[in-house]
């Protein structure tokens, strides 16, 4: 938060603790939607409630769409249907059907009832499909033309309307069946002859997308291929709708907060400021995961008590085995999961990698156990000791770099998220072959 927003915040809180409701109606309301709503999610959770209703009834669907997905669903609760309905009014289709989304499916119904007719066949259009596809991020309200009429007719058909959509980059060309053919570039249409038709200026080498493709594939192809907008069919080649790069920047935002906390065990849903009562049971499912793991790792432990007894010295190097092995299969981890969200890892190229990630295992293990060995040595003054935590290290590098490889594509396999489960298995992993093949080494050295 810079100075300003933090300013802000604070000048709202003081408005709010003196009484004076219009100064904080006056401040709030003359800030952008997305500007409100970032106001929202920073304000502790009584203030926020205070903030939101001196938001002007106009924009409150805006700001609703623009907040997180926790957060909507804490303001969505006091709402009846009609409410709903009516502040998502003359939203696009596409924001409509994400907040529609974050309602219990017996209210959406209700919801739906209270809408126009238009409104509601086109809004039922785009809940047929999986939130997480190109048909669940999709907008309905496109501009289409044929390709038979001149530029002239484009251009008085365009004066026809109010306002064009959002982040129209392009008119979507579609035959009398609406199959898609093509696009016509606004550039086009705007320095092309009045009497050229759009056939002739049409790009009909665009791709378009499946509506099942998944979001996350059409962020890549966006991405790939510098879209702003692009349109969507069905499996007829049928044109059903556009997404635009707007659409595509919150997909990115969504991964980018998903993969960030899941890193901790946490939803992506996680509100900041959330009450002690709602953030304690999320977290404490996966401390309770975590505890089962270190458990397992404390019974191989166990296992080697009388070697322990013996020699004093391998509890006091243990943790360094561990942390050595678990820190390489992060690495390893995060790289596959990365490549695997960038859709970059396949079958074909599976054996590859693996092959890759073991042999930077093996070489790192060799190195660091050979550094090891010798401070070992020159600390206990026992080449024993040293021979076996550079074996044991080295062994627990190699499985890290080859847990760290295939337990991504294992869980993702069984519909598992790999970066929500896959760093505190690959722990386990790490802590229990250091442990096992350190101590059990020790134990046939030492007897």
């Amino acid at each position: 938060m810079n100075n300003n927003e933090h300013s802000l915040l604070a000048r709202l809180g003081t408005a709010i603790d003196s009484g004076t409701v219009n100064q904080v109606r006056h401040i709030l309301n003359n800030l952008s939607p997305p500007d409100i709503a970032h106001q929202l999610e920073t304000a502790p959770p009584r203030m926020r409630h205070v903030l939101w209703e001196l938001v002007d009834s106009d924009i409150n669907g805006e700001v609703l769409q623009e907040l997180s997905d926790d957060i909507q669903l804490e303001f969505l609760k006091q709402m009846d249907g009609a409410e709903v309905a009516s502040i998502t009014e003359g939203l696009d289709v596409d924001d409509i059907v994400d907040i529609l989304q974050q309602l219990p499916d017996r209210v959406i119904p209700e919801v739906l009832q209270a809408m126009s007719v238009q409104d509601r066949q086109r809004v039922e259009s785009v809940l047929t499909y999986n939130e997480d596809t190109a048909g669940g991020l999709m907008d309905t309200e496109v501009v289409t033309v044929r390709p038979d009429i001149t530029i002239d007719v484009v251009l008085r058909y365009l004066r026809r309307f109010e306002e064009l959509p959002d982040v129209t980059d392009n008119l979507f060309v579609v035959s009398r069946n609406d199959t898609f053919l093509g696009v016509l570039p606004l550039s086009k249409l705007l320095t092309s002859g009045l009497n050229t038709t759009v056939r002739e200026v049409m790009n009909t080498e665009v791709e378009a997308i499946h509506v099942n493709l998944t979001d996350s594939e059409v962020a890549q192809l966006f991405q790939r291929q510098d879209l702003v907008s692009a349109a969507v069919i069905d499996d007829k080649h049928r044109l059903v709708g556009r997404i635009t790069i707007d659409d595509v920047v919150d997909v990115i935002v969504e991964d980018a907060d998903h993969s960030l906390l899941a890193l901790a065990g946490l939803s992506d849903t996680e509100d900041t400021f959330s009450s002690v009562t709602r953030t304690t049971p999320r977290r404490a499912l996966w401390l309770g995961v975590n505890l089962l793991t270190a458990i397992l790792a404390s019974a191989a432990i166990s296992m080697f008590e009388a070697t322990l007894e013996k020699v004093v010295a391998l509890a006091i190097l243990m943790p360094i085995v561990a942390s050595m092995g678990g820190v390489a299969g992060s690495q390893t981890l995060t790289v596959v999961i990365r490549g695997m969200a960038l859709g970059q890892i396949e079958r074909s190229n599976l054996k590859w990698l693996l092959s890759k990630e073991f042999a930077v295992g093996a070489l790192n293990g060799m190195l660091w156990a050979t550094v090891m060995g010798v401070i070992v040595s020159l600390w206990f003054g026992d080449w024993t000791i040293a021979l076996v935590i550079a074996i044991a290290m080295a062994i627990n590098l190699m499985a890290a770099a080859l847990a760290g490889t295939l337990l991504p594509v294992m869980l993702r396999a069984m519909h598992i998220d790999p970066a929500l489960a896959g760093s505190v298995i690959l722990t386990t992993v790490t802590d229990i072959v250091g442990f096992v093949s350190f101590l059990g080494l020790a134990t046939v050295f030492f007897g």
